[in-house]
């Protein structure tokens, strides 16, 4: 028999808004203290110096986490025109340095290359793995690394303001595994310029917006007490994306025994994915086939 975790079985979400100068293990590290949880985790990792949306998911939620990862995500950034680092933001050295500087409709003009399917590769100091090994890792003991471009879908990415010169904010909406800092890097490389990302804020990340997002401040304020706990969303906040289907009595026991079940649906497709509710909570993710869910997670009551 396994060990049994420590702490309160409690499950649903809490959306932070984390601050810069912490990792994103850091901040769900303290989410799971506060609420004395004994299973916590996030979706999407923010850089430590960036800002914003961290959704963490405690107990069951921590099932629906892949599909928060796989939902589109919203940044505001501060890109600095004029210099390049070796970390792509204003944390590395700066490797190369340019006097040209694109105006506003030079810059809007280079932005529509960005949108849509895109190749992108990864910054160097980024988690992406090299032969088992973390980039930033090898790129930390200033081995040259060759990382492999991957598709990624913008949505949008537009300018909303130009402070100066030397800086522009613009704002992104893309899919899963974007990295801000390789679009300025790339949009600096477009303009002849050079850039780097100087601040970074996801400002919603699937249903989460950092409109609904907890202060660390506030969280430490209220940790350990019975009013924190009204700050959980549900579990089912990380399904939104999902279609809903619901369950029959029988078909709810038998998927929470793991088995297919009977389910009511009415615009759900042969195959496709979606989540089981009965009264009113989740009960099982998984595919619909002819009046049944065939579960692929199933939730504990």
């Amino acid at each position: 028999m396994g060990r049994r975790k420590k702490g309160r079985d409690i499950s649903g979400w809490l959306v932070v808004d984390k601050p810069a100068g912490l990792t994103s293990t850091a901040v769900v590290n303290k989410v799971r203290w506060a609420f004395d949880a004994n299973k916590a985790g996030h979706a999407g990792t923010l850089d430590p110096e960036a800002t914003g949306v961290l959704a963490v998911a405690l107990g069951e939620a921590t099932k629906t986490v892949p599909f928060v990862t796989d939902a589109m995500k919203a940044y505001e950034f501060t890109m600095r025109l004029g210099q390049a680092t070796n970390t792509d933001d204003a944390e590395g050295e700066v490797v190369a340095e340019s006097e040209t500087r694109p105006s506003d409709d030079e810059i809007k003009q280079a932005l529509g290359g960005f949108l849509g399917e895109i190749m992108q590769v990864p910054p160097k100091f980024s988690a992406v793995k090299i032969d088992g090994q973390r980039a930033y890792k090898l790129a930390r003991e200033g081995e040259e690394v060759e990382i492999a471009a991957r598709p990624l879908w913008v949505e949008e990415l537009v300018l909303v303001d130009r402070p100066d010169p030397d800086h522009v904010t613009l704002e992104m909406t893309c899919g899963k595994g974007g990295y801000v800092r390789a679009i300025a890097r790339d949009l600096g490389e477009v303009l002849g310029c050079h850039g780097h990302v100087t601040r970074l804020r996801r400002i919603w990340s699937g249903p989460f917006d950092v409109e609904e997002a907890v202060t660390l401040d506030r969280l430490e304020e209220l940790a350990r007490q019975p009013e924190l706990d009204a700050l959980l969303l549900p579990l089912e906040t990380g399904l939104a994306d999902l279609p809903q289907v619901t369950c029959t009595d029988q078909g709810a026991t038998r998927l929470r025994n793991g088995n297919p079940g009977m389910v009511i649906a009415s615009d759900v497709e042969y195959g496709e994915e979606c989540w089981a509710s009965y009264q009113g909570q989740a009960v099982a993710v998984g595919r619909y086939k002819s009046g049944e869910l065939h579960p692929s997670r199933v939730f504990n009551a």
